[in-house]
């Protein structure tokens, strides 16, 4: 790949429409559930399944649960997804206001 095309393909990657949206990782097991809300909603479950793998997830809870129940017994589920906003500022405020709002009705714990 030349130079070029490399800077292509790199442009046209960050000008590509994204979903923000809500999310929830559940424990089939046990039936916890943690809800969050990311900027990239599609590709959010591979960094999940990523840190969680390496064991270096934040959530203590939810790293303990896949520990304990393994890879196999969670599952991921796209909540809502997001009108498109032009600030990234308003899309973050919208992003924390909707996860408020779906774990009080949920009862899902924080991600």
């Amino acid at each position: 790949m030349s130079g070029q095309d490399r800077k292509q393909a790199i442009d046209a990657w960050k000008k590509r429409e994204v979903d923000a949206g809500i999310f929830v990782v559940r424990c089939v097991a046990t039936g916890a559930a943690w809800i969050g809300g990311w900027p990239d909603v599609d590709r959010v479950r591979n960094r999940i399944w990523f840190t969680l793998g390496q064991g270096s997830h934040p959530n203590r809870g939810l790293q303990a649960a896949w520990r304990t129940h393994g890879p196999d017994a969670f599952a991921f589920e796209v909540l809502e997804r997001l009108e498109p906003c032009e600030e990234n500022w308003a899309r973050d405020a919208r992003l924390k206001e909707r996860v408020a709002l779906w774990r009080k009705q949920a009862g899902g714990e924080p991600f």
